[in-house]
């Protein structure tokens, strides 16, 4: 499933991978390299690396993301401990102990460093950085904000404007997808302690940020910080996406990768958004959920799953997006065999075996959440199958996409009419589908490209519709398969006979806190070391 906008990044694969080369070969002055969240929350020995200088933490509310960006900023000189990590008297004896320990650059040297709150306040030895800290507050409408009060008054005059960087016009332009007015900055005091955005018109019409869209002052207000900001600055931001349409919010994180490249700083932020995620590499995304940190893409409905923030009746999670397709035609073909109903399912792929391996347990071990999941991986990696925890494979040895394919052409001589039927071809047509399909099998060399290969000789046709024709015949003629591949994890099955999972009844005290932001979360287990 795609994430984000049908829109094509404009940040080209090259600089993502030299963006990621570097961070590789530790090439800067100042740069947080990695996080051990020891004890933190719902976290427990925990591990995060910034692979690429622009991070997302992605993940439902309650999750952790606001824990993890309040961690990455804490190690700094000028964050105040309380703005992410605040302490209420009896209220929170819990932070007692908390630890989080950190691998950092300083002037290109690797040093340690750690915070920790022993007893009653927080012990950490901090690194000078210049940080950027942009909150939820800064989409607040100008005039809840108490801040810019004092601006308010027919008779306010600033003390001075300042025209914005051409850099700064430049890029709320093509984040905003509009041409940007002259926009000023004006002092509200003599010592500028108190400032005011305002815009003028090529008519020499002015209005002030009480007249600006909440998304269009948060943007002028992240881009002029960031340009005037140091090189090899930190960047934190609290869910990036706030009063932003879908495309300004993908046009800022590339903003964000842009301003990574020329000025080498290093980017946080949290989001709920897949637009935000678009133009990011897997390197560049971690997913947070009770007390779990994944690296790569996660879909944002996928998480809510794994959190059973949805009302689902079951879960299959797999790796991508052809195990999803297989995964619900399998389970379609085992519902007319068994019985069961198809109705609340959520099938999610996960972006890997140790993904799906990982997160299928954590989920399965947290009895908050009403429902079971089981995990299905490709059957090249069965190192990654666990019984125990409802994690299996499918069928064969290979990619899925192969196994199908191959099985499927075992029995063309019987079945290639009803094959070419299912491509939308006629009948008559099925001599000429079965040499395609068996030549593309002696000459594929990628096993995922196999039906866009096939699809491709036939008219071509649609790789995801020569999948599903494919994935028809299959379950029609291997339910032998289909029925191995759900037998064994029936008592997860709610509705399957031979099910023994019964969802927990509710109980109270399951509430905890995450952050400063007031996010919610339900108290999760602590995850076994081995699915950490």
């Amino acid at each position: 499933m795609g994430l984000g906008t049908h829109d094509r990044s404009e940040i080209r694969d090259s600089d993502l991978a030299d963006l990621i080369k570097r961070v590789s070969r530790r090439a800067y002055d100042t740069y947080l390299v990695s996080m051990n969240l020891a004890h933190l929350r719902a976290y427990r020995d925990s591990h995060i690396r910034f692979d690429f200088p622009v991070t997302a933490l992605v993940g439902p509310n309650g999750g952790g993301k606001s824990t993890v960006l309040g961690a990455a900023a804490l190690i700094h000189h000028d964050v105040k401990p309380r703005q992410y990590f605040a302490k209420s008297g009896v209220y929170d004896k819990s932070m007692v102990d908390w630890r989080i320990e950190y691998d950092i650059l300083e002037n290109r040297k690797p040093i340690s460093r750690t915070a920790s709150y022993p007893k009653s306040k927080w012990n950490r030895n901090a690194v000078k950085r210049t940080i950027l800290t942009f909150g939820v507050a800064r989409t607040l409408p100008a005039t809840e904000r108490k801040d810019l009060a004092s601006f308010i008054g027919g008779s306010f005059k600033g003390f001075g404007e300042t025209v914005l960087s051409e850099q700064t016009v430049a890029a709320v332009e093509s984040i905003l997808g509009k041409e940007a007015q002259k926009y000023l900055l004006v002092d509200g005091t003599k010592s500028g302690s108190k400032q005011l955005y305002a815009a003028r018109t090529t008519t020499g019409d002015a209005y002030s940020e009480f007249h600006f869209g909440a998304g269009e002052a948060s943007v002028i207000r992240i881009v002029r910080d960031i340009e005037e900001s140091p090189d090899g600055s930190l960047i934190v931001i609290e869910e990036i996406e706030n009063g932003l349409h879908p495309v300004a919010t993908r046009r800022l994180v590339e903003y964000l990768i842009d301003v990574a490249r020329r000025k080498s700083c290093q980017v946080v932020f949290t989001t709920h958004s897949n637009d935000a995620l678009a133009p990011l590499p897997d390197e560049g995304v971690w997913a947070c959920a009770n007390g779990t940190l994944t690296q790569g893409k996660l879909d944002v409905n996928a998480l809510r799953t794994l959190t059973g923030e949805v009302s689902a009746s079951f879960a299959i999670f797999v790796e991508d997006d052809f195990g999803a397709a297989m995964a619900t035609a399998a389970l379609r073909g085992y519902s007319r065999q068994s019985g069961i109903s198809m109705l609340g399912v959520e099938v999610h792929q996960l972006g890997g075996a140790g993904n799906v391996r990982k997160l299928t347990t954590a989920h399965n071990l947290n009895p908050s959440i009403p429902f079971r999941a089981m995990g299905i991986v490709d059957g090249d990696v069965p190192h990654e199958v666990d019984p125990p925890h409802h994690v299996y494979a499918f069928p064969g040895s290979g990619d899925p996409e192969i196994h199908v394919a191959k099985a499927v052409a075992e029995k063309l001589d019987s079945i290639a009419a009803r094959l070419a039927l299912n491509l939308g071809l006629r009948a008559s047509d099925q001599q000429r589908v079965a040499e395609v399909v068996n030549q593309r099998l002696l000459t594929n060399r990628d096993p995922h490209l196999i039906f866009e290969q096939i699809g491709q000789d036939l008219d071509f046709l649609a790789g995801q519709a020569v999948a599903n024709a494919f994935l028809v015949q299959w379950v029609e003629n291997y339910p032998d398969e289909v029925s191995a591949l759900f037998d064994a994890a029936v008592d997860v099955i709610p509705d399957h006979p031979g099910s023994l999972f019964e969802p927990p009844v509710p109980s109270t005290g399951q509430i905890a806190t995450d952050g400063a932001a007031g996010e919610t979360a339900q108290a999760a287990p602590i995850v076994p070391s081995s699915v950490e």
